[in-house]
């Protein structure tokens, strides 16, 4: 099986509090946090090696993200794919994930045909859940989201997409699109000789020319997503100096609860 993962970086999580966004371009300012593998995308990337190891075939992973995201899928290589690929060009900043879902597209046509594409379900810095679908209407191929289980029985892909109420069961041919959600398995940890692996393994950039697409098709001026206004609200508190006794300020502090609603 030839099996692409559309990889996406991400601010690690436990840096969230340094996050902020640009008033002017209203995009999110990534460069005080470290970028990650987005959660949902390593249980991804473990769902293709277990059907590589399972019936053969190679894993690719394709993302879209600034140069330095290189690292991040060396670190995808190290977990056991096979080879990588980046799109990147500071043409395709502020894409929302329509114009995202063109430039991963514009990637994967260009690499060849995959009998399966795979993704996170949900992306833990917009949590959209659009671009499995996406791709596989741009692709024109079958799609699936939120799976909590995926096997391959004689060319037979069976599956389990998980609702609000719990689940429903899927039967679908190959080739096809899919987003995987966090409860289909436990990646792997990565070992030293994968990392070493990781070093001698392709590693490919593409830019926008590359992928023969126009500035159109990607951007902002490939978004039709637009962000509103920001503002950012005003915390402010009441200071109230009670005087007097502790039996005194405790009076005095019932009678201002009661007089706010909150005790009656």
């Amino acid at each position: 099986m030839n099996i692409a993962v559309c990889l996406k970086p991400v601010p690690d999580p436990r840096h969230y509090g340094k996050l902020t966004i640009n008033p002017e371009t209203k995009l999110l300012e990534r460069g005080v946090a470290p970028m990650v593998i987005n959660p949902a995308d390593r249980h991804a990337v473990e769902t293709a090696l277990r059907l590589k190891e399972q019936h053969g075939g190679k894993v690719v992973l394709v993302s879209m993200a600034p140069p330095e995201a290189g690292t991040t899928l060396k670190e995808g290589l190290a977990m056991g794919a096979d080879e990588a690929y980046l799109l990147s060009d500071r043409a395709f900043a502020g894409s929302d994930t329509l114009a995202t879902a063109r430039v991963l597209t514009a990637g994967l046509k260009k690499i060849g045909s995959f009998d399966l594409i795979l993704a996170g379900s949900a992306s833990a810095d917009s949590g959209t859940s659009h671009m499995p679908s996406q791709l596989g209407e741009l692709l024109g191929l079958p799609h699936l989201n939120c799976l909590i289980d995926l096997s391959l029985e004689s060319s037979i892909l069976k599956m389990k997409a998980k609702t609000e109420y719990g689940y429903v069961e899927y039967e679908g041919c190959l080739p096809m699109v899919l987003g995987v959600a966090r409860e289909i398995n436990k990646p792997r940890y990565i070992s030293l000789m994968g990392i070493v692996a990781a070093g001698n393994k392709p590693l490919i950039t593409w830019s926008l020319h590359d992928l023969g697409l126009s500035p159109d098709d990607a951007g902002l001026a490939g978004s039709p997503t637009r962000p509103g206004e920001l503002h950012r609200p005003e915390h402010r508190r009441k200071v109230q100096m009670l005087e007097g006794g502790a039996g005194d300020a405790a009076v005095e502090i019932l009678a201002i609860l009661r007089a706010a609603g909150v005790l009656s």
